[in-house]
């Protein structure tokens, strides 16, 4: 008969055998799950990525159309300071496999611009990811360029996420960015398109960390804690006495918590102070 293998972990005595829970694959797979949750931490920072709403454009940023008979990257040439329309599939055979239109990824650092968020508004500015940094712009008669060194109103756009995920580019005439095809068969870059249509919608993708990123910055703001009622800072900084002293009202301060629940505590220290000054000459 085998003996029983004791185990020679240190036990103290009353103290209660913890079982392992065991993992269901299926659970680990749903959606906000601790397994899904653990899956994206572990995404490499620069992984390419869609983005799903307009915050989360930032960053490196990889714009492609889905055009026929091959999708189109929006490139910048470092050489002429313009753009260029670059087919993805243009130097594989016919019988070559492509990866699907999500799947791609930029191969070269001219098909990656790097978007910067303007403060305290929607838009964004788009500057090449090469060469000197030029930023994308459109003029009133929705001529597209590439050669700004700096960047103004012509040079911000305002990214509109569709329901199916796709971006749309709003500029500052409140007209779209799109791909336009020319004489010859050419692709050019217009930007004076009314409606959003097929030749308007883009595919975006940003890399992960950019993402992240956003995605903490709107939990911070979500988390709005309750103002203090600091009445001896506010009254020092709005109405000083004599020699810089400081007077506080005698009223109980029962009126400014129920205030601070209200959404009108600033009001209601801006009355008490009207007291004050008023009974000064009592």
């Amino acid at each position: 008969m085998a003996e029983q293998v004791r185990s020679t972990k240190l036990k103290f005595k009353g103290e209660k055998t913890k079982k392992k829970r065991k993992r269901d694959p299926e659970d680990e797979g749903r959606a906000g799950g601790s397994g899904s949750k653990r899956k994206q931490d572990d995404m490499d920072p620069e992984t390419w990525v869609l983005p799903e709403n307009a915050n989360e454009i930032r960053g490196p940023t990889f714009i492609l159309h889905p055009s026929d008979p091959s999708p189109v990257s929006i490139n910048f040439n470092s050489t002429t300071n313009r753009i260029v329309i670059h087919l993805l599939d243009k130097e594989k055979g016919a019988d070559a496999e492509f990866p699907t239109l999500l799947d791609r990824v930029p191969t070269d650092v001219a098909q990656v611009w790097v978007t910067t968020r303007v403060a305290g508004s929607p838009t964004i500015n788009l500057r090449s990811g090469t060469g000197e940094g030029k930023f994308l712009s459109c003029d009133a008669h929705g001529i597209v360029s590439s050669d700004r060194d700096a960047r103004g109103p012509q040079e911000e756009w305002t990214p509109v996420i569709m329901p199916d995920g796709m971006v749309a580019f709003m500029n500052v005439y409140e007209k779209y960015l799109s791909v336009d095809e020319v004489a010859g068969g050419a692709l050019q870059l217009r930007g004076d398109s009314e409606e959003v249509g097929f030749r308007e919608r883009f595919w975006v993708k940003v890399q992960y960390k950019f993402k992240k990123e956003a995605n903490e910055e709107d939990k911070k703001k979500d988390v709005t804690s309750p103002l203090d009622i600091d009445e001896t800072s506010s009254n020092k900084l709005h109405q000083a006495w004599g020699a810089g002293r400081s007077v506080l009202s005698k009223e109980d301060k029962k009126e400014l918590k129920r205030a601070r629940k209200e959404g009108r505590l600033a009001e209601a220290l801006l009355d008490r102070r009207a007291k004050l000054k008023s009974d000064r000459f009592c």
